[in-house]
């Protein structure tokens, strides 16, 4: 996502615990207008930012990246609630209820950051516009900030996707297990190369 960003004119920081890792090293080698820096940094830097973290470790590195560096940003929510347990037949396990979604315990974290739900049903090499033959995929997206979901929805159609607003907040509690769903092919068939359409009359 941050060579998608790029590509389309945005300056770019990668947030990380470590600035040295192997493969971030590599990424602003071959990204030389590309930053890392630490996730307060990261936090400070950005009018937008993505959360693309592993979902039992979201609200840890909001806190690290300090609550008041997102306090009116957007903030595009990749996260998906997965249970540190292997998949059962295929299904993975959330450490959410269907009544609770990781987004709004994120929400509640940072009450004014502008949280939008995207990019958590798809594969990340279909993210930057993806070429399926059915056509556009659809992302399904959510939020309590109207005019934070234009700019995603913006995002979203410069990315190559069709976007559908669910609602509110509350609407991730649906949106996050279509991660389950997308995963079950990849388990059971090894087949990750699909992706979410909705047909409309």
């Amino acid at each position: 996502m941050a060579k998608a960003f790029l590509t389309e004119g945005h300056e770019v920081m990668i947030g990380t615990r470590n600035v040295s890792k192997e493969e971030l090293v590599k990424w602003q080698k071959e990204n030389p207008s590309g930053k890392l820096g630490s996730f307060a940094d990261t936090a400070k830097f950005g009018d937008l930012i993505v959360l693309a973290v592993s979902g039992d470790a979201a609200e840890k590195v909001v806190t690290q990246a300090g609550k008041e560096n997102f306090s009116n940003k957007i903030v595009i929510d990749t996260t998906n609630p997965i249970a540190k347990a292997p998949p059962e037949n295929g299904v993975l396990k959330f450490f959410t209820s269907l009544d609770k979604s990781l987004m709004e315990e994120l929400q509640k974290l940072s009450p004014e950051a502008k949280f939008v739900k995207a990019f958590n049903i798809i594969g990340s090499a279909f993210m930057y516009r993806p070429n399926f033959p059915g056509g556009k995929p659809t992302m399904f997206i959510c939020g309590n900030d109207d005019a934070a979901k234009k700019t995603v929805t913006d995002i979203l159609t410069a990315f190559g996707h069709e976007t559908e607003d669910m609602g509110k907040v509350e609407a991730a509690r649906a949106i996050e297990p279509l991660c389950i769903l997308w995963c079950i092919p990849g388990f059971i068939r090894n087949q990750w190369t699909h992706a979410f359409k909705l047909l409309k009359l």
